[in-house]
């Protein structure tokens, strides 16, 4: 059994057109508000936290609705499509909504625009392992979470060329961001429209329901849950433990990510660009290590692998604490959180996914987002505390600790590692389409 590579990179289509818009919106949106409505930070802060907050609850309901949905497009292609005309429409208004209306007007077409993004994220994600066979979703993932870096990317080359700076009547420098917003509406729209027009969800999900080894839904209804449909108590035990994992894991992750240039400028004494560039390493190295990662967790397990990368990222943390100063076993060991990271996220979500039937793979997408997005939500609040009321040296203990008890988690759990069965000879290397 092969990936079909080309398939799944049509699929990530919408994951690379969500990646593109998050790029730009982190990007634009606390500048928009420090310069163009004079918000303080706080405010701001507030602000840029609504999405996480949204998710929380946006995530899990549409991507359930969506597992209940049934069109003659399929279940999950309504949503997508219909999120990404919503969402690309509101940001073609983002530039007159910043240049002419007040702060209340601006911050409900925000509001708009995440809600728009809000359905259609789960059912994008869910697309994936839909038309995807069960052992090959890590290796599926890693496509996906490749096509995401290629949308951020592609932001990121946009924000270069097209943000326009210049100086108003009092004297200030502005920056324009009309063409940054209309180049990823267009983005979004393109990308949207070749997923459309070349990707059948219907026929594609009912020969999955084909080919998953011989499994009818029913089989697989019949192994995991009992006579009123509810998951077994063991199966349930797996679940429970794994969303635990993800949500520790982000706990400590996110902590870094969130503090890391206040920890590198304030602790290790370093520029700005110099503590950009260390933070760049670690998804640069993840980027590189994503398809290897998934081909690697086809053959060992998905469980071994996420093991291995916590245990990796853990060691990692820890010994940052007692870094002292920058040097370049720095370098080496951000680059190793990225492979670590690599291990961790592309078998996570599989894993989850891998619990459910065919008929509520949104709701099982949503809950991962639920689980993720709630850490994002507090890791930031509890590390922001111990950093502000015990000291800078609490970031990486704290998130050494946390991702280790992801660890903890992870090793009581006994389901979600769907293998292939062993291949031998040339067999054993035909991993692609």
């Amino acid at each position: 059994m092969k990936l079909n590579i080309r398939r799944t990179m049509l699929v990530g289509l919408a994951f690379l057109s969500i990646c593109a818009f998050w790029e730009m919106y982190d990007f634009t949106t606390p500048l928009v508000l420090k310069n163009t409505y004079h918000l303080g930070d706080t405010w701001a802060g507030v602000v840029m936290a609504m999405d996480n907050i949204l998710a929380l609850f946006l995530l899990p309901f549409f991507g359930a609705v969506s597992d209940r949905c049934h069109t003659r497009i399929g279940r999950r292609m309504p949503f997508i499509v219909g999120g990404t005309a919503a969402a690309a429409g509101i940001i073609l208004l983002m530039p007159t909504a910043i240049k002419n209306w007040p702060l209340s007007g601006f911050l409900l077409l925000l509001g708009l625009l995440l809600l728009a993004m809000g359905i259609y994220r789960s059912p994008a994600v869910a697309l994936m392992p839909d038309v995807t066979p069960k052992p090959l979703r890590s290796k599926g993932n890693a496509v996906i979470n490749l096509m995401g870096a290629l949308g951020g990317l592609i932001t990121l080359i946009l924000v270069r060329v097209a943000v326009r700076t210049g100086v108003n009547a009092q004297g200030e420098t502005v920056s324009d961001y009309s063409l940054l917003y209309y180049a990823v509406a267009a983005l979004m729209i393109i990308c949207i429209a070749v997923l459309f027009l070349t990707i059948r969800e219907k026929a594609l999900t009912a020969e999955m329901e084909r080919i998953h080894y011989g499994e009818t839904e029913e089989t697989r209804r019949a192994v995991q849950t009992d006579e009123k449909g509810r998951l077994r108590p063991e199966v349930m035990r797996s679940l429970v433990l794994i969303l635990c994992s993800v949500a520790l894991w982000f706990m400590g992750y996110n902590a870094v990510t969130t503090a890391f240039s206040k920890y590198m400028t304030t602790v290790w004494q370093v520029t700005e660009g110099t503590a950009a560039t260390v933070k760049m390493l670690p998804t640069a190295v993840a980027i590189l290590s994503y398809w290897p990662v998934g081909i690697f967790a086809s053959r060992a397990g998905r469980k071994k692998v996420i093991l291995t990368g916590v245990l990796l990222l853990t060691a990692c943390f820890a010994l940052c604490g007692f870094l002292t100063a920058m040097s370049f076993l720095t370098y080496i060991v951000f680059a190793l959180v990225g492979v670590a990271w690599a291990a961790i996220n592309v078998n996570s979500l599989p894993m989850v996914v891998e619990l459910a039937t065919g008929a509520d793979t949104g709701k099982y997408t949503g809950y991962y987002y639920t689980f993720s997005m709630a850490a994002q939500v507090l890791t930031p609040i509890l590390s922001g505390w111990l950093l502000e009321n015990v000291g800078y040296h609490t970031l990486f203990p704290y998130a050494a600790l946390m991702v280790f008890g992801s660890f903890l988690t992870m090793l009581f759990v006994r389901h979600g590692d769907s293998r292939p069965e062993a291949k031998s000879g040339l067999e054993a290397l035909d991993v692609e389409d």
